[in-house]
């Protein structure tokens, strides 16, 4: 059996840690990527592709990089068959984290403890697709079955929240389910033909016409009023830096009139509109008492032809290599001094940035409240083992470990909940090895509350959404 009781955890010490303290705590996954419609509906997923394999891009590059054609990643192939090159697959990712969670997810999913190859593939797949069909394994019931006390998903304040509003009327749902007020679209000035597209979905979910700048910034001004009265207490913005090219709202409009024309923005241009809208999210998140996410340094859409052919979001993004810490500064500088400067979390994808971001979040620590601004978890290619102990350890050097808000999935798969497991196991392992060495002293008193409250309630605590207790 690969995946034990203990795995991760060594010694006696992290083996009690994680199983006295971590193990059985609520999941606040407080950003992913879950489809709404798919809780508000309650899918049950027909097959293990559709529940496994269906948009995780992660599995996707593992299969290219083994020899796999694209049709099995996100073509027209059989279900089963792409199954079956994932399968093949596999071995191959030895000492990758794909083969870790490949595992554990089987494991917690289906009670499965063979290792999956191709012998093996045929089996899991009917052990795996008799158990989907049960309600425990439904959407909800896996929502259920992991105790997921709140989730937040990613939500465009275009669109309509019809399918939160079914959720927030289901009085079985023991989960509550918000969305995340996610502007990145509104950005596109370099883009002209998405851009417009856009503004005309935004401009019919606010209501309102949009002719210019000002009836832009008041159609999203509508939506985040509206995102906040379904619960959302979230914003999250995907940026390659941030933006603090600060300038006059007359340069501004005169960028969007030229962008609503189809003149693409200049990289100068975007960079001072984006700036300017970035200003006011942050505003209206300190106003409402939001958390403003900001995920910093993915260089996306790398391979041109495959993104004109499939589109975005398809493995096919990698880590940047911008400049963080000046422009990032004088971004929550300029919030700070304005008395708007909302909770903030900071995520970065170069781990060469791990000592940037977290010494930043100690210059807007206001006393307000205890870690109002966080070095946020590790993200994306740094969300396995190394790279969750990397942040850890930064964290733990420049600030206050006891206070960081946890785990999150940032996934599009409701087979990612044993991630929080992962990264809880990770946590205690860490720990549980430095008191053993005489490092940390071997209290429960001390220890027992950091723990709980990185697993669970200090991300409870901080968030402040409704009903989550």
């Amino acid at each position: 059996m690969f995946i034990t009781e203990n795995f991760l955890l060594q010694g006696g010490t992290a083996i009690r840690l994680y199983h006295e303290f971590a193990r059985d705590l609520p999941i606040l996954d407080y950003h992913c990527h879950l489809p709404p419609r798919d809780v508000a509906g309650n899918r049950q997923f027909r097959n293990l592709f559709e529940i496994w394999l269906e948009g995780d891009h992660y599995k996707w590059r593992a299969m290219r990089s083994n020899g796999v054609p694209e049709r099995f990643c996100t073509g027209d192939a059989d279900p089963y068959d792409k199954f079956m090159a994932w399968a093949r697959t596999v071995p191959r990712t030895l000492r990758n984290p794909l083969y870790h969670w490949a595992h554990l997810e089987l494991k917690r999913y289906f009670g499965v403890d063979e290792l999956l190859d191709e012998r093996s593939a045929p089996s899991i797949w009917q052990q795996a697709n008799e158990r989907l069909q049960s309600p425990e394994m439904s959407a909800r019931g896996i929502l259920k079955k992991f105790k997921v006390a709140a989730v937040c998903t990613t939500d465009d304040p275009a669109d309509d929240l019809a399918h939160h509003a079914v959720i927030a009327g289901s009085a079985d749902l023991a989960t509550r389910v918000y969305p995340t007020f996610r502007p990145d679209r509104a950005l596109m000035v370099d883009q002209p033909e998405r851009f417009n597209g856009w503004v005309d979905r935004l401009a019919a979910a606010s209501q309102m016409e949009i002719a210019g700048f000002e009836d832009l910034v008041e159609a999203l001004r509508r939506r985040h009023d509206a995102f906040h009265a379904a619960g959302c207490r979230l914003s999250d913005h995907g940026l390659p830096h941030c933006y603090a090219d600060f300038t006059e709202g007359s340069a501004v409009a005169a960028i969007f009139d030229r962008a609503r024309r189809g003149q693409a923005a200049t990289p100068a241009e975007r960079a001072r509109y984006a700036a300017e809208l970035m200003l006011h999210f942050g505003r209206w998140a300190a106003a409402k008492g939001w958390t403003q996410q900001i995920h910093l340094g993915a260089l996306r859409n790398n391979n041109s032809r495959l993104f004109r052919a499939i589109g975005p979001d398809i493995g096919f993004d990698s880590i940047g290599d911008w400049p963080q810490a000046e422009a990032l500064s004088a971004f929550l500088d300029r919030l700070d001094r304005e008395g708007a400067l909302p909770k903030t979390i900071l995520y970065n994808l170069n781990p060469a940035d791990n000592y940037v971001l977290a010494t930043m979040i100690g210059n807007f620590q206001d006393g307000s409240m205890a870690g109002k601004i966080q070095y946020g978890s590790g993200w994306w290619f740094l969300d396995q083992k190394d790279g969750m102990e990397w942040q850890l350890n930064a964290l733990s050097n420049l600030g206050l470990l006891s206070r960081f808000v946890g785990m999150l999935t940032d996934s599009r798969s409701f087979m990612s909940y044993p991630r929080h497991e992962y990264f809880r196991r990770v946590l205690c392992n860490l720990i549980g090895r430095e008191i053993d060495r005489g490092e940390i002293p071997a209290e429960d008193g001390l220890i027992e509350p950091m723990i709980r409250g990185i697993c669970f309630e200090n991300a409870r605590d901080y968030f402040g959404l409704p009903g989550v207790r």
